[in-house]
C-alpha cells in the first residue's frame, strides 16, 4: 500500500479512532458507509477524514463510501497490528492490573508475555493468565523473550531505575504511565507518556469555561 513520507502524528493518532469505530460497525453487520456517514458519527469533516485516509493511497470510491472489512484491515495493517510485538509490564499496582486486566492487547498490536513487580504479596499470582514474577527476574526474562516494548505502571522515583535497566536490555518502546520523561536522557526511544491527570484537568477547563460561558449568557438576558 503506498504511503506518504512525513505523515504528521496528528493523522496517525486519529487512525486509532476510525478502526474503532469500524469494529464497532462491523460488530452490527454494516458493510459499506461514506465519508459523510463517518463525518457525523466521529465528529469531523468528510474532507479531513478523506485527507486522512489518502495519505496512506487510495480508499473507497467516489459516491459509493468505503467498504466497512476492506477499511478497517487497511487500517490495522498500517497501524501493524497484525504484528502482534511482545510486551512485558513492570508495576502490578492497581493501574498495572487494570491494564492487564482489562486491555485486549491482542487486538491492539501487542502480546503481554511478562508482568514484573517487586510485592511478595503479588508475586506467584497471575493477571490475564500471565504470571507476576519478580522484577529480579527481568533481566534473564528479558535476554530469553526479548520484549520489544514495556510497559511502566511504577512511581516516578522508581522509573528511572528501571528504564535504565530495559534500556541495557535492549528495550526501546515503552507506554509511560510513570510521569518521568524517558526520552531525554534516551533520545533513540519511542515513547507514548500517558498523563492522566493532564486529561482530567483538560476536563476540569472545559466545564469551568462552559459554566463561566452560561452564566455569563445568563447575565445578559
Amino acid at each position: 500500500m503506498p504511503k506518504r513520507d512525513n505523515i504528521s502524528m496528528s493523522v496517525i493518532r486519529r487512525l486509532p479512532r476510525y478502526y474503532r469505530f469500524l469494529i464497532h460497525l462491523q460488530e452490527k453487520g454494516v458493510t459499506r458507509i461514506s465519508s459523510t456517514e463517518l463525518s457525523a458519527k466521529l465528529g469531523l469533516t468528510a474532507s479531513q477524514i478523506r485527507q486522512d485516509l489518502n495519505c496512506f493511497g487510495g480508499f473507497g470510491q467516489q459516491g459509493y463510501g468505503y467498504m466497512v472489512d476492506q477499511l478497517c484491515s487497511e487500517i490495522g495493517a498500517i497501524l501493524g497490528l497484525q504484528h502482534g510485538y511482545e510486551a512485558i509490564l513492570i508495576g502490578a499496582g492497581n493501574l498495572g492490573q487494570a491494564i492487564a486486566s482489562h486491555m485486549d492487547f491482542t487486538r491492539d498490536g501487542f502480546r503481554l508475555t511478562g508482568i514484573f513487580d517487586n510485592s511478595p504479596f503479588k508475586i506467584g499470582s497471575s493477571l490475564n493468565g500471565v504470571e507476576i514474577q519478580d522484577i529480579s527476574k527481568l533481566e534473564d526474562f528479558c535476554r530469553k523473550n526479548d520484549p520489544q516494548m514495556a510497559i511502566l505502571c511504577i512511581p516516578r522515583e522508581a522509573a528511572s531505575e528501571i528504564v535504565e535497566r530495559l534500556y541495557s536490555l535492549g528495550v526501546r518502546n515503552f507506554w509511560n504511565f510513570s510521569h518521568t520523561d524517558i526520552s531525554v536522557k534516551y533520545p533513540d526511544t519511542i515513547v507514548e507518556n500517558v498523563h492522566l491527570n493532564d486529561s482530567l484537568m483538560t476536563l476540569c477547563y472545559r466545564v469551568h469555561d462552559k459554566l463561566q460561558h452560561d452564566a455569563a449568557s445568563e447575565e445578559k438576558q
